[in-house]
């Protein structure tokens, strides 16, 4: 096994790699491998720790790491960095290897004095690598409730002391983003590489109708002009490639608040129309067709 810095030689390769270990995990499809490539021109992109792991003479693993920043509570920014996407390949999976490409990036980073690091992911697998919640340190995640405990947004010190104690608002940097943001681009790009199927499959992240938030399903998918499903948006918002509704976001808000009698069915407590107003106020901004 041989961990060294990725070079231009390897840059298709390792967009594959991303691609084949991100391939439907998270949602159907994935968009790792874009980000991946947008980011290495991305001034927040650390070229220092962008890494490969080698066994049996190919490139297995990837990692790369980003500068990000916190809003503090008093309205200062507080330098920070993250890190992802982390690759492995499906051959090798399961097999120990994430953890060792990991634990050597971080000692990487701590010797470059990258003193904190919040991310997403799965605490079951990355508390093995020294993370924890990221609201132990009082962290808070910007697309959920101030004071929540959120299960995947995860931080840690590697700096002893580094965070001193503060408070504040973690976002991901906006790279992350770029498929979302570029989505001709990106499916320019996708449409480089081998076909595969997106699928929607068991454990992977809730998904929503990125035009009414309404949650996704295979047999609520809308379709494209060409008759195929179109995995953003619902069967209610987009058919033939095109949407039904041609509203502005609180136009959408006040189509949905229709059918909320419809949606307190499935709710745990009912909501008022004021209630729903202002939690969609706060989630609409984040879905593709209202992102700015």
């Amino acid at each position: 096994m041989n961990i060294r810095l990725e070079t231009p030689a390897d840059f298709h390769e390792v967009e594959n790699l991303t691609r084949e270990a991100f391939w439907n995990v998270y949602r159907p499809g994935c968009t790792e491998h874009y980000v991946l490539n947008r980011y290495r021109n991305n001034p927040d992109f650390i070229p220092e720790l962008d890494f490969v792991m080698e066994e049996d003479d190919r490139i297995i693993g990837h990692v790369m790491f980003s500068k990000a920043e916190i809003t503090l509570d008093d309205g200062g920014v507080f330098p920070s960095w993250t890190f992802g996407p982390i690759s492995i390949h499906p051959d090798y999976k399961r097999k120990g290897y994430g953890l060792k490409l990991l634990n050597y990036a971080l000692g990487k980073a701590r010797e470059r004095g990258i003193g904190l690091l919040q991310m997403e992911g799965n605490i079951d697998f990355y508390s093995h690598a020294g993370f924890d919640l990221a609201s132990k340190l009082h962290i808070h995640y910007h697309g959920e409730p101030r004071g929540a405990e959120v299960p995947y947004f995860l931080a840690q010190e590697l700096i002893s002391g580094y965070w001193g104690g503060r408070e504040g608002t973690y976002c991901p940097p906006k790279g992350y983003f770029v498929a979302d943001e570029n989505p001709e681009a990106f499916e320019a790009y996708e449409a480089t590489f081998p076909h595969k199927e997106k699928a929607f499959l068991e454990g992977q992240l809730p998904q929503f109708c990125q035009s009414c938030g309404m949650p996704l399903t295979a047999d609520l998918l809308g379709t494209n002009a060409d008759g195929s499903k179109n995995m953003d948006y619902c069967i209610f918002c987009y058919k033939d490639g095109r949407f039904l509704q041609d509203v502005t976001m609180e136009g959408m808000i006040d189509h949905c608040l229709k059918y909320l009698d419809e949606m307190n069915q499935m709710m745990p407590a009912p909501m008022t129309a004021e209630e729903y107003r202002k939690i969609a106020l706060y989630h609409f901004p984040m879905l593709k067709r209202w992102r700015r």
